[in-house]
C-alpha cells in the first residue's frame, strides 16, 4: 500500500469518524425528526458494533459493506435532516473531540438480524426437502 493510500484512507476515517460523532449529536439533539433519529441511532449502531452484517471473510462484499452501507446511511440522515440542523451539529462535531458511545445493543440487533435469516434459511431448507 502506498504512502498517498494510507493517508487518503486515514482521511476518510477520520471524516467520517465526524460524522459519526455529528449523527450522535443530531440523535440527541429535541429538534430532530424522529425519522432522522432513527436512521441516525441505526448507522451508529452498525458503524460500532463489534459484528458487521455482512462478515469481512465474505470476499469483495464483507469489505464493501462499510464503504456502501455507512455513507448511505449518514446521506440518509442528513436528507431527514433540516439543512441549518445538520449543519450546525457537524460544525459541533468538528469542533469537539468527542469519542461515540460503546453500543452494544447495536451489536445484539446486528446477531438478532443474523439469528432471523438463518432460522429463515433451515425453515426454508425444511420445507424444500419434506415437499421434495
Amino acid at each position: 500500500m502506498s504512502k498517498f493510500t494510507r493517508i487518503f484512507k486515514f482521511a476518510n476515517a477520520a471524516r467520517l469518524a465526524t460524522y459519526l460523532i455529528a449523527l450522535w449529536k443530531l440523535f440527541q439533539h429535541p429538534e430532530t425528526p424522529r425519522a432522522a433519529k432513527l436512521v441516525a441511532i441505526a448507522v451508529i449502531a452498525y458503524a460500532v458494533s463489534p459484528i458487521d452484517l455482512i462478515p469481512d471473510f465474505i470476499p469483495v462484499l464483507g469489505q464493501l459493506d462499510e464503504l456502501i452501507l455507512l455513507p448511505l446511511g449518514v446521506a440518509l440522515a442528513m436528507r431527514l435532516t433540516p439543512r441549518p440542523l445538520w449543519e450546525a451539529r457537524l460544525r459541533e462535531a468538528e469542533a469537539s473531540a468527542d469519542r461515540l458511545p460503546r453500543l452494544w445493543w447495536g451489536a445484539a440487533l446486528i446477531v438478532l438480524v443474523w439469528l432471523v435469516l438463518l432460522g429463515l434459511f433451515v425453515g426454508w431448507l425444511v420445507r424444500v426437502f419434506a415437499a421434495g
